[in-house]
């Protein structure tokens, strides 16, 4: 799909774009699944950081810079790490001193068994509220820690970003297209999410990813 020929959002369209994208979104969805059924900490950690470095910036730049450190993900410093992000990512600095911090806060806190830390959790919502609110974890706030739970196979999550925000202002389903500040504010719109999804009869998780590819034109991570 083109970006110049993406469809305006409206209800019919997204049950179209669904019905085109489904198997796409399907095997998309599945890889995902597979990671938290076979993959190991390694990965685990690698789907957390290119989250840090989605935060504020595209899923394509979290890509690349992924590409550039993940030889440095398990020891490497500060400075390593952000020369290796320099050029690549908007924020090198920054986002590098959220890999060092947080690693080190998951070393002592579970070891980096991280598959095993986020399944202890029994209620989905405080899996990803120690996420964010962790202190010792940098660079989650509810979209991000959405969108990392979400690439590791667990399913019920919003990732509330620019483009399904708008999706939602589309639809006058919210307001404005303001990202939520507040824990009650993301699942306020969450929750009006989800909505939606009963109303089209479409997987939660799915029309998320509808939503985002019609403003995209793509199904990435």
């Amino acid at each position: 799909m083109k970006k110049d020929a993406l469809p305006p959002i409206t209800t019919r369209n997204i049950k179209l774009a669904h019905a085109a994208a489904s198997p796409a979104i399907k095997d998309r969805l599945a890889e995902f699944s597979s990671i938290l059924e076979t993959g190991d900490d390694r990965r685990f950690w690698e789907e957390m950081v290119f989250c840090f470095f989605t935060g504020g910036c595209s899923a394509k730049m979290g890509l690349r810079s992924i590409e550039k450190v993940r030889h440095l993900l398990l020891s490497g410093s500060q400075k390593q790490l952000a020369n290796a992000l320099s050029g690549t990512h908007r924020y090198p600095n920054a986002r590098s001193r959220y890999i060092v911090a947080s690693r080190d806060f998951l070393q002592k806190d579970c070891d980096m068994r991280l598959r095993e830390r986020l399944l202890a959790f029994s209620d989905p919502m405080e899996r990803r509220d120690w996420l964010v609110q962790e202190k010792g974890i940098k660079g989650l706030g509810y979209k991000e820690a959405s969108h990392f739970l979400r690439n590791v196979g667990f399913r019920g999550y919003a990732i509330l970003d620019k483009h399904v925000l708008n999706s939602l202002a589309a639809l006058k389903i919210i307001s404005e297209a303001k990202p939520p500040n507040t824990r009650q504010k993301y699942l306020t719109i969450e929750e009006s999410l989800k909505k939606l999804a009963r109303r089209t009869r479409i997987d939660f998780d799915e029309l998320d990813l509808v939503l985002w590819s019609m403003k995209t034109g793509e199904i990435l991570k």
